[in-house]
C-alpha cells in the first residue's frame, strides 16, 4: 500500500546520523506491517537499512541477532552441532502467518515490535532467554529480557524513538534440549497456542507459553513435575484474565490447549532426562 502522508525518508547509516524523533515518525526495516494498511498520521520514514547491521553474530558468550535480520536469514542459519536447541528456529519461523515472500523482508525486530500475542520471534527469543538492546531515544541504551519486554497485546517497554538495536541469546540456551508445541484452528492459521519447554543441565524445565498468552509467561521448575503440579503452577501462574481472545480461538479453548501441550512438553523432556 502507498504511504502518501510521507513527505521525507531519512536514510542514516550511524547512530549519529539517526534524525531527532517528532511526532509523525516510523521506523522503516521489513516493512510488512508498515506498508500493509493505511498510516495517514506517518510523515517521515527512517530507514534502518543503511546501518548495515549484520544480520547473525556469533560471540563466546551468545548469538546476537540483529533487529534488521529477516525470517528468511535466521531460517538459513547453520548453527553448530551442539546447539539442541537450534531445531526451535526452523520451527518458529514456519509458526509465521506468511508466505515466503514475506519472510524476505519481515525482520525478528518488526516482530518483536508489533507485540502480538502470536508473534513466533517472541516465542523464539523469550524461550531462549533472548535479551533485547534498545537504544534510547534521548541517548544511551537498555537490556531487557525479552519475556519482560512484551507485556500485552500489542503493548511493549518502548517509548516513543526507542529503537530495538539486536537480541543476544545466550549460548547456554541455545545448547539446551527442546519440546515444541503449537496449535491453530486452521492448518496454517495464526498460532492459537505456542508452548516451548528447555530442560537445563541440572534438569530444571522451563515452560514458555506463547500466543494463548497476552503476553510470555515463564515458568520453571526445579524438580520435574507431574501432571497434577504442573497444571497447578499453570493456574496459578496463569490466570484467566491472561489468556487471549480473538477470531483465532477463544480463552477456554486457549486454556485448554495450554494445559494439554505442556503436558506433552513435559512428557517429552521428562522422557529425556538422565
Amino acid at each position: 500500500m502507498d504511504l502518501n502522508t510521507i513527505t521525507t525518508v531519512a536514510r542514516p547509516q550511524t547512530r549519529a546520523q539517526l534524525p531527532a524523533w517528532a511526532a509523525g515518525d516510523a521506523w522503516l526495516a521489513g516493512g510488512t506491517w508498515l506498508f500493509s494498511e493505511p498510516q495517514a498520521h506517518l510523515k517521515r520514514l527512517i530507514d534502518l537499512t543503511d546501518l548495515k547491521w549484520p544480520a547473525l553474530t556469533i560471540t563466546d558468550s551468545h548469538l546476537s541477532i540483529a533487529a534488521t535480520c529477516t525470517v528468511a536469514q535466521l531460517d538459513g542459519f547453520s548453527c553448530p552441532p551442539d546447539w539442541l536447541a537450534a531445531p526451535l528456529i526452523g520451527q518458529c519461523c514456519r509458526a509465521f502467518l506468511a508466505s515466503f515472500k514475506i519472510w524476505k523482508t519481515a525482520t525478528v525486530g518488526g516482530n518483536l515490535c508489533m507485540s502480538l500475542p502470536a508473534g513466533p520471534m517472541i516465542s523464539l527469543t523469550a524461550a531462549l532467554d533472548g535479551v533485547c538492546t534498545i537504544w534510547k531515544a534521548g541517548g544511551g541504551e537498555q537490556r531487557i529480557p525479552v519475556i519482560e519486554f512484551v507485556t500485552g497485546n500489542q503493548r511493549n517497554r518502548l517509548t516513543p524513538g526507542d529503537l530495538i538495536r539486536q537480541i543476544d541469546i545466550p549460548i547456554a540456551a541455545l545448547k539446551r534440549r527442546t519440546a515444541f508445541r503449537q496449535i491453530s484452528l486452521a492448518p496454517v492459521g495464526r498460532s492459537a497456542a505456542l508452548l516451548i519447554g528447555s530442560l537445563d543441565a541440572d534438569s530444571t524445565l522451563r515452560l514458555t507459553v506463547t500466543a494463548s498468552t497476552v503476553r510470555p509467561i515463564r515458568l520453571s521448575f526445579r524438580k520435574a513435575p507431574d501432571t497434577n503440579a504442573l497444571g497447578d503452577a499453570i493456574a496459578q501462574q496463569i490466570t484467566d484474565d491472561l489468556y487471549h481472545t480473538d477470531i483465532h480461538g477463544k480463552p477456554l479453548w486457549r486454556k485448554h490447549m495450554t494445559l494439554r501441550l505442556a503436558e506433552e512438553i513435559r512428557g517429552e523432556l521428562q522422557g529425556a532426562m538422565p
